[in-house]
């Protein structure tokens, strides 16, 4: 991406971003003379003070420096296509702040200049914002909402498991899956033990067949255990408020787990008619799920990354090395977006399960002596990096080409998998 020079600038701007207000110092390009305002967050202000810059600085872009890279002010500023976007990392910031002053004292302003001086003196090292598609950017939000409300189903299904052990353990054992819509619809109907083994045979029956359970012994097993079944209370000072709260954990389970389902339809939609998805949808154990995911952590922009090392490190996949002197050590990257690591983690270890390379690298990995976590890192390292060959030349995924590869790299994978097949 080829950086635009100080002279196609006709100003730079810094902005420290806030709830209410923003702080801000305009540096017009040729002078050295800085003035500081405040923008209150409202569209209102946002939509008059933009043209009063077009006004100004008529023809030139305009440069504007920001601690974020996403969020409402960046999409309130987007849309104007004579601003150019710097975002900076939070980091780099802090980091500034605490070389100058001394007293490394936070203040908006004082952010806003530091971020304006940043983009004077080091703009060869920040990137202009350049936006993904609508699509894109719409996949993007889909895939960590949906997994955010994953994390909501867990939490629930937690709390409800144990609120139930507190009266009416059973039926634990009864739906080994705590997060069906058959789970929700046998609570809300009888949520303690007395109101199930009131219950007529025949509408138990009726219950579970709806839910397209057709075993017939699955379904007299069940019912058998309800009418066998002895509670573990009779005091209704501990089941009534029980109960009452378990009625109220459902109904938000309820709500949960059809937020997911909505999502997982709206992803669809948008990715099947992407002409890249069938690259990720060819991945051994990805799935509807990590497909997506990986989708959006690849992007469209194929010159965003320069290459799978760069894609590793910003991933925080690869490990890193500091040294100093003759000491040197190795140690897990803090520094990066986590749930893009977690993407590319999670997807490894399913793919163990579908690919043999991949298991046979796998315990490759664990006799070295590593724990299963550092074993499925490597195995994302090396997965990285095959993806991204793949994403660049728009070639699908293939195991046999790969393991035919093997051999030519000198790999020492091949004597293991001769081992075990």
């Amino acid at each position: 991406m080829t950086q635009p020079s100080h002279n196609t600038f006709a100003a730079f701007i810094g902005i420290d971003w806030a709830d209410a207000k923003h702080d801000g110092c305009l540096q017009a390009a040729g002078t050295a003379k800085r003035a500081c305002f405040q923008l209150e967050h409202t569209p209102e202000a946002i939509d008059a003070w933009v043209p009063t810059l077009r006004t100004r600085f008529n023809g030139p872009p305009v440069a504007v420096c920001l601690e974020l890279d996403k969020g409402p002010l960046v999409s309130a500023l987007r849309q104007y296509d004579f601003l150019v976007l710097f975002p900076i990392n939070p980091l780099t910031l802090a980091r500034s702040r605490e070389a100058f002053p001394p007293s490394r004292a936070k203040d908006d302003p004082t952010d806003a200049e530091l971020q304006l001086a940043l983009l004077l003196t080091q703009r060869d090292k920040l990137h202009p914002l350049t936006p993904q598609s609508a699509t894109m950017r719409a996949l993007t939000q889909l895939v960590e909402h949906r997994r955010r409300v994953v994390g909501d189903k867990v939490r629930i299904t937690n709390r409800l498991t144990s609120t139930l052990k507190n009266y009416f353990p059973h039926v634990l054992q009864w739906f080994q899956d705590k997060d069906t819509s058959l789970f929700c619809d046998f609570l809300s109907r009888w949520p303690t033990l007395k109101a199930v083994q009131l219950a007529r045979r025949s509408t138990l029956e009726s219950l579970f067949r709806d839910h397209h359970v057709r075993s017939p012994e699955v379904i007299a097993r069940r019912i058998q255990a309800i009418r066998a079944a002895l509670p573990l209370t009779t005091d209704d000072g501990g089941i009534a408020p029980n109960a009452l709260l378990v009625q109220a954990l459902v109904a938000q389970l309820r709500v949960t787990l059809q937020a997911i389902a909505d999502c997982d339809t709206a992803i669809a939609q948008r990715t099947q008619s992407h002409p890249d998805f069938p690259l990720f949808q060819a991945l051994p154990g990805a799935g509807p799920v990590f497909a997506s995911r990986l989708f959006v952590a690849f992007g469209e922009q194929r010159e965003r990354y320069p290459s799978a090392t760069a894609l590793q490190k910003y991933a925080g996949i690869a490990p890193v090395t500091e040294r100093s002197g003759k000491k040197s050590w190795v140690h897990w990257r803090l520094q990066c977006p986590k749930f893009l690591r977690q993407s590319c983690v999670e997807w490894a270890a399913a793919s163990i399960r579908h690919s043999f390379w991949a298991q046979v690298y796998y315990q490759q990995q664990r006799e070295k002596g590593k724990a299963h976590q550092a074993a499925v890192r490597a195995l994302a390292f090396t997965r990285i990096r095959i993806l991204y060959r793949c994403w660049q030349e728009r070639t699908p995924y293939d195991e046999a080409t790969y393991l035919q590869a093997l051999p030519r790299r000198g790999s020492s994978l091949i004597q293991n998998l001769a081992k075990a097949s």
